[in-house]
């Protein structure tokens, strides 16, 4: 740094010595005009090197996290999304902890400074740091999608929309969904399953969570209703983690499409709502959709239409892609350890034994479905319907002995804990036992995330995911058609093909 300014400053001199024997008004213009070029390279080159040097330098201020930032603007993001693609999203995670650090590294995704917290102590200080030191950060093709017509970002309509929730998503209150539920799974398969040699798993079990999340956010089960705006959701789905190129044929362009059209169906089903409610044919507490209609912000004020349909459609996201994409790998682990498969169907025939026909299940009937439960936990480990969540850092401060930055973005992982044997032995290996007693030790099993931002929806997600196992395997019995099928990732683990399989009814 002190020899750049030392050139500046003789170069500086080697000008103005002159000027007074300068030949021509011309070779002065050019020379101040290099110089100022000169200049200009200083103050975006060398003075941030300063700055961060100078930062660092300071008595007990350590450096930043190991790492790369790869590709100008785009940084690794490229990287980061094809590991997914290719099947293997741990990869990008784990080669850079080998070549880093196993506890934080530094990367750039989304063009953005990111670093990457590793292991359970990683998830523990994020989780136990929210609003003291980070808060949630999404993605800038979050608000691109999840526009919001107040014009405040994704991070506080984060915030509002889990004042709502709670009422509708915790426990006691979802028992009374319990029976619906059973009654669109027994539909489900009676229409979509029976009758048929072969299936295609994956878009059957969109199907099922999307059809399940009408009905009990807005109230809607005509399939015909349901499907006119159920085929963009895999769009937007894979535009939300996308690079925010919005140009004709990008992921992130088609993300956008699908959300405004999404959009528009909603404001139609909003519109028909109020006049519902206004007649009296429609409940003040018959769903979620009605309940945003008569909350009031902290002023007094009424949440407009656009603002609703955007929290719906963030719920019709959440409620449906990532029950989709466990289900369907349920099928498939089902499908490939017989012995497994045999468990659960044995647990899931006594429940249905203390039925009498045509009865629903219910809440007491969820409670025994613990192995069941615990088949599912596993799936979810080894294929994590979230791979990970975003953070910004709001303060500078320090962690395993580096400085993070205040603005800084911070990542954390399933793929550093999920699937490392210093947490599960024997990682690769389908085990439900894992999840007995105590279960695994904290903050290392996260496909919820964890601390005072774990999804709202993790017991919804638990009752459909039940539901639907105690339905399809009294039914049926499976076998895969493609026995190494390619798992990809986008955003979500899911089968290359769908997951094909072929229907043996079960007989009773």
């Amino acid at each position: 740094v002190r020899k750049y300014i030392k050139l500046i400053y003789q170069k500086f001199f080697l000008i103005v010595r002159p000027l007074a024997t300068l030949p021509s008004l011309l070779q002065l213009i050019m020379e101040l005009f290099f110089l100022s070029m000169f200049f200009l390279a200083a103050l975006f080159f060398i003075f941030p090197i300063m700055f961060l040097f100078s930062r660092n330098s300071k008595s007990g201020t350590p450096k930043l996290p190991p790492g790369t930032i790869g590709w100008p603007v785009i940084g690794e993001s490229l990287e980061f999304l094809n590991a997914g693609r290719r099947g293997e999203p741990e990869k990008f995670i784990k080669d850079r902890m080998q070549r880093f650090s196993h506890k934080v590294f530094r990367t750039s995704l989304f063009s953005e400074n990111t670093v990457v917290f590793c292991g359970a102590i990683g998830n523990k200080f994020l989780f136990s740091n929210e609003n003291k030191l980070v808060q949630a950060w999404w993605p800038r093709s979050v608000d691109k999608i999840f526009p919001s017509s107040l014009q405040t970002s994704s991070k506080e309509e984060s915030k509002k929309m889990r004042k709502l929730l709670p009422q509708f998503m915790k426990p006691e209150a979802l028992q009374r969904y319990i029976g619906i539920m059973d009654s669109i799974a027994k539909q489900h398969l009676e229409t979509k399953w029976d009758n048929k040699k072969e299936v295609l798993v994956f878009p059957l079990a969109k199907d099922y969570t999307f059809s399940l999340a009408c009905r009990l956010f807005l109230s809607i089960d005509d399939p015909a209703h349901v499907a006119k705006f159920a085929d963009p959701f895999g769009d937007l789905a894979s535009g939300i983690i996308s690079i925010p190129i919005d140009l004709p044929g990008t992921q992130f362009n088609r993300g956008i499409k699908a959300s405004n059209l999404i959009r528009k169906e909603l404001h139609a089903i909003i519109k028909q709502r109020k006049i519902n409610l206004v007649n009296n044919k429609a409940s003040a507490t018959q769903d979620i959709l009605s309940h945003m209609l008569h909350a009031t912000d902290d002023n007094g004020q009424f949440m407009n239409d656009a603002d609703i349909a955007n929290k719906i459609l963030g719920l019709l996201v959440g409620g449906h892609d990532t029950a989709s994409a466990t289900i369907t790998f349920i099928i498939k682990y089902l499908a490939e350890i017989p012995n497994i498969y045999d468990q659960v169907q044995r647990e899931q025939i006594e429940i249905a034994k203390t039925k009498a026909p045509g009865e629903s299940l219910n809440w007491d009937d969820i409670q025994k479905m613990k192995y069941s439960w615990n088949v599912a936990c596993e799936v979810m480990r080894l294929a994590p319907p979230l791979q990970g969540a975003f953070r910004e850092a709001i303060t500078d401060f320090t962690y395993a002995g580096f400085w993070i930055p205040k603005g800084w973005k911070l990542y954390w992982t399933t793929n550093s804990t999920h699937k490392s044997p210093n947490y599960f032995p024997e990682p690769e290996k389908f085990d439900p036992s894992r999840f007995e007693g105590k279960g695994p030790a904290p903050y290392t099993y996260v496909p919820f995330g964890g601390g005072p931002r774990m999804c709202p929806g993790k017991e919804y997600a638990r009752l459909e995911i039940l539901v639907f196992i105690y339905n399809v395997v009294n039914k049926f019995k499976w076998e895969k058609i493609l026995p190494d099928e390619k798992i990809v990732v986008n955003p979500m683990p899911i089968p290359a093909k769908g997951l094909p399989i072929r229907l043996i009814p079960v007989v009773c």
